[in-house]
């Protein structure tokens, strides 16, 4: 466990004395805390997804029946996205119950822990090389358990950023960077606001996230990410990075999808290779 994830556990154990779920005076879990032992027992953990690309915990048929390339490895989310979930998100996401940001960044590592145990032992790459200062670790995470080089999170429109003051996927990828040790850069932006997806067909998603991503236009951002795709030694027979984009959700993977084709763009731009992953709090 991370120095930063222990303190976290420190201060919620310390500091939470009702639940900050249902808001009752009961015994707090260890396992989560901050949240009483009732309601820990009752999220809808995806332990074992059952299906390997998107990481549903039921039956896929999406993914089964699609024979389009999807630009991503795969994704896990740590829950599935149940009632009981869509009120805690509410709870967060629309009515400002920001002491719930901890408890769900700790639901988002287990998720981590789950896509780190599959992917296992990373291969042994070649000779080393001089490594931007934003990775200092890369070359030697190579040899060790897979951990990802780049969090990427989802942005939002500067409309939904005015409504909640907040990017919920930023601060769950500031929340798993912390945790993780692992950088977190806002390489893209939403080139326009696209409403409110949960009530569109999935037709309608797939049409509304076409264009709905740019690279971010900051130049300390695009050149924080070219230089560090050069100092990673690409085309000289270097594995490619291992980038995670974050999410609240995932529904039609629509999002993740137009995301994921513009990093992939980016990186092809500048003659790299980039695995790329999502990561989402819950699985619908």
């Amino acid at each position: 466990m991370s120095r930063w994830l222990k303190i976290t556990h420190s201060l919620l154990a310390s500091s939470v004395s009702d639940c900050l779920i249902c808001g009752k005076k009961s015994g707090i879990s260890s396992e989560l805390p901050g949240v009483c032992k009732s309601c820990q027992t009752s999220i809808p953990w995806i332990r074992h997804p059952r299906c390997p690309k998107c990481g549903r915990h039921v039956g896929c048929p999406d993914c089964s029946r699609s024979s389009d390339p999807v630009p991503i490895v795969c994704n896990r989310s740590a829950v599935a996205y149940t009632s009981g979930m869509r009120e805690v998100l509410g709870q967060y996401k629309y009515r400002g119950n920001e002491r719930l940001a901890p408890v769900l960044g700790l639901m988002l590592d287990q998720a981590y822990s789950i896509l780190q145990s599959e992917r296992g032992q990373m291969p042994r790459d070649g000779g080393s090389k001089q490594l931007h200062p934003l990775i200092p670790a890369f070359k030697s995470k190579r040899n060790r358990l897979w951990q990802a080089d780049l969090l990427v999170p989802v942005p939002v429109s500067d409309s939904r950023f005015a409504e909640r003051g907040f990017n919920q996927a930023e601060r769950l990828a500031d929340f798993l960077s912390r945790c993780r040790g692992v950088p977190q850069l806002p390489l893209l932006v939403r080139t326009h606001h696209t409403g409110k997806q949960s009530f569109k067909s999935r037709a309608e998603r797939l049409a509304d996230m076409k264009h709905a991503f740019a690279v971010n236009p900051d130049p300390a951002v695009g050149s924080q990410f070219a230089h560090w795709l050069e100092s990673s030694g690409q085309g000289r027979g270097a594995l490619p990075l291992q980038i995670i984009i974050v999410d609240d959700i995932y529904t039609t993977g629509s999002t993740i999808r137009a995301c994921a084709e513009t990093i992939t763009l980016l990186a092809a731009s500048l003659g790299c290779t980039a695995e790329i992953y999502s990561l989402t709090w819950a699985r619908s």
